[in-house]
């Protein structure tokens, strides 16, 4: 019964008294912000929410399952324009987001044939050319992208609630259930079958562990969350331009994993909001941008190998059994 219940409590999300405290102050301020925050603000919680999710499905790919990609920029653009069509040609939202990322999470498994066979920088390269092939598909296809005008996406409208608050709502909720589903799957066997192939995959495959469904598996999901975050992201805009999914994108993605934390569903949630708030102080100066990102992952690299979750997790530790320590 001991080992039950360290186990559940080793799966909670938020276990001690400090961290409930400041899940509560969260939610409180998530309540609030629509009541009392600038547009401004409402609009940074929402691109930031709409990213986390998109981090989430790539810490899934590289921090749990040990695959390298750098094609996400493709799977975000063929999301983003699947729900752009659909919703053109009347589907209703619903559906086209879920057909958006169904269709990357298509492609998913496409690429992730490659990496069956291929690990590390082969691996990158030919994830690299598919993100490459999906622009260069984009930007000379004027039926799919809209040529130089690009696509206009329709507004959503429900039960009265501007533009504004209802994205507002949307993304923050999925991005909570996102973040739900990725703690429930980390922590099942398909987590641990990920953990296991990052960590050694012919000693997985001599534990019984099937490499070819759950290495297309792991680029499957991950390819879903990332055709969700486009599909939002399409919708909070109102227009799409192929220039939008270029490799910088690709780089964002990857830059909110490894500040956040490899391997840790909270570290998406902080990367996410690293990546969306540093572009937002450096507004005066975006070439700084770059440079910023880069200095980050160095000092991550060098002094915090676990990112911003490792920080909160010492932080938790910390004050787990405070004042006794």
């Amino acid at each position: 019964m001991d080992r039950v219940a360290s186990y559940k409590e080793d799966l909670r999300l938020v276990r001690k008294w400090p961290e409930k405290l400041l899940a509560g102050i969260l939610f409180l301020a998530l309540c609030l912000l629509p009541q009392f925050g600038s547009d401004y603000a409402i609009y940074i919680v929402t691109l930031i929410s709409t990213y986390a999710i998109g981090v989430l499905g790539q810490n899934l790919l590289i921090g749990f399952s040990g695959q390298v990609s750098f094609g996400q920029a493709g799977f975000l653009g063929i999301g983003a324009f699947t729900l752009a069509h659909l919703t053109r040609a009347g589907v209703v939202f619903p559906l086209a987001l879920l057909a958006a990322g169904a269709m990357a999470a298509l492609f998913g498994l496409l690429v992730g044939f490659p990496a069956l066979r291929l690990k590390g920088p082969y691996l990158a390269v030919a994830t690299l050319g598919f993100g490459i092939a999906v622009y260069q598909v984009l930007a000379n296809w004027d039926t799919l992208s809209g040529g130089r005008m690009g696509l206009a996406i329709p507004p959503l409208a429900w039960n009265g609630l501007s533009k504004r608050l209802l994205m507002y709502y949307l993304n923050v909720g999925l991005a909570v259930l996102f973040t739900l589903a990725t703690y429930n799957l980390v922590s099942s066997y398909v987590g641990r079958a990920f953990i296991a192939i990052r960590d050694s995959d012919i000693a997985a495959e001599v534990m019984g562990i099937n490499l070819t469904r759950y290495k297309l598996l792991a680029f499957a999901v991950s390819s879903f969350y990332t055709g969700v975050q486009g599909g939002l992201l399409a919708q909070l805009l109102g227009h799409l331009e192929p220039q939008m999914f270029t490799l910088a994108e690709t780089i964002t993605l990857i830059v909110g994993v490894v500040v956040g934390g490899l391997a840790r569903v909270e570290g998406s949630l902080f990367g996410a909001a690293f990546v969306i708030l540093v572009p937002q102080v450096f507004a005066s100066s975006r070439e700084l941008v770059p440079v910023v990102y880069g200095a980050a992952i160095l000092l991550v690299i060098i002094f915090e190998p676990h990112g911003f979750a490792g920080r909160w997790m010492k932080f938790r530790l910390y004050f787990s059994h405070w004042p006794f320590r």
